[in-house]
């Protein structure tokens, strides 16, 4: 039990210490303005694997519903 709170005391105390630390690179990007690139990028690969699944799904759905006619 002892260790378990040794250990626990290290975890809690190394992470209040690296909270403190800034981050350099993403305040030089933001500074310059390229933190919005990578966020339009981001945007823009989630967008195209949101419309990839949604049409997985119906894809999937049709072939449920065929599957279920045959039967």
């Amino acid at each position: 039990m002892h260790k378990y709170l040794i250990l626990i005391l290290l975890i809690l105390s190394s992470l209040v210490t690296s909270a403190q630390q800034e981050v350099e690179m993403a305040d030089t990007m933001r500074s310059e303005g390229k933190i919005y690139v990578v966020v339009a990028i981001l945007l823009l690969i989630l967008i195209g694997l949101v419309g990839y699944l949604v049409q997985l799904d119906r894809k999937v759905s049709k072939l449920e519903k065929r599957l279920s006619e045959k039967k």
